[in-house]
């Protein structure tokens, strides 16, 4: 399944922080992924609850999450934070 990537205002505001901290490699290996297979594991991913319900996160570090939903139908991946989700 090979998807579009979208990314949300807030995603693109992150890219910007993470050239800063070393993990923009990582994040563009997940992007990668995400365009090719969204839910290949691994890396493993997580299904979020609550206020990000139906969205799913992978992490790029201990603190930093990048954070997306999936709609299979349009095969598009639309890329929600690439920081944290905890703000």
């Amino acid at each position: 399944m090979s998807c579009k990537l979208v990314f949300a205002k807030h995603a693109l505001k992150d890219a910007k922080k993470l050239g800063a901290t070393g993990l923009q490699p990582k994040a563009r290996d997940f992007l990668q992924l995400l365009a090719t297979n969204p839910f290949q594991n691994p890396p493993p991913f997580e299904k979020l609850v609550g206020d990000l319900a139906g969205t799913y996160s992978r992490r790029t570090n201990i603190q930093h999450r990048l954070v997306y939903e999936v709609f299979v139908e349009q095969q598009t991946v639309r890329v929600l934070r690439m920081w944290t989700h905890y703000e």
